[in-house]
């Protein structure tokens, strides 16, 4: 089989219970948990209307490889993914040639798929930003794509230097993307879950004005600051 024109199937793919309980937690709380190490870089952001639940983007990686400019292979993503998948596109960040645009978007959520990531261009901007489905990309331009291939489904990619194996857990919102790698998802739920209940008992002390911030001073103190009082 040639390296660089491919098609593989998933050996195996988060559950839809884990991708359920990861959709109401922060990216950035689990990212927090992650060691704050992973990210999917900054240029990568949601282009849809992100006002509603629905729009947060969660579910396992379909992933693809492609040429620059060219969706020949995302088309055939679109056929192959089930619904709740989320399609990772790694086109090289370069933003030339749109790979999607309002047509592609229509039969995704037609296949009721979960989103898609495209480390690279869409088009027709406008109509994706006015509905939910998630859509992240790294820019926007009118020029179309090209078909010809080649390119890879179901490789592992890397979207600023963050590795996504085919089947990991996909997660964005408006504060940007991440993936929780396979066998990581039950521990970084656990943790993250942990985090958000001890924020949310932060919060009710910042509230009440009982918060206690005396950590700053004391990290202060110990990195050597002078003129404290």
């Amino acid at each position: 089989m040639p390296i660089g024109f491919r098609i593989l199937r998933r050996a195996r793919q988060v559950s839809p219970a884990t991708v359920a309980r990861f959709r109401p937690l922060p990216v950035a709380n689990v990212s927090d948990c992650m060691a704050r190490l992973t990210a999917g870089g900054p240029r990568l952001r949601p282009m849809h209307d992100t006002s509603g639940s629905g729009a947060v983007l969660a579910g396992p990686a379909l992933t693809v490889r492609t040429r620059p400019g060219d969706n020949l292979m995302v088309h055939k993503a679109i056929q192959l993914a089930s619904p709740g998948d989320v399609i990772v596109v790694d086109a090289g960040g370069d933003l030339s040639n749109a790979i999607i645009g309002e047509l592609m978007l229509a039969q995704m959520v037609r296949r009721e798929l979960a989103g898609i990531v495209i480390n690279g261009a869409i088009r027709d901007s406008a109509a994706i930003r006015a509905q939910p489905f998630p859509v992240f990309a790294a820019g926007v331009t009118h020029r179309g794509p090209y078909k010809d291939g080649p390119g890879e489904i179901n490789v592992p990619v890397a979207l600023d230097g963050m590795v996504i194996e085919p089947g990991d857990l996909i997660l964005g919102d408006e504060d940007g993307l991440l993936c929780v790698p396979f066998d990581a998802t039950e521990a970084v739920a656990t943790a993250t879950e942990a985090k958000q209940a001890a924020e949310r008992q932060q919060m009710a002390r910042i509230e009440a004005g009982t918060h206690d911030a005396a950590w700053v001073d004391a990290a202060l103190r110990r990195l050597g600051c002078e003129g404290l009082e």
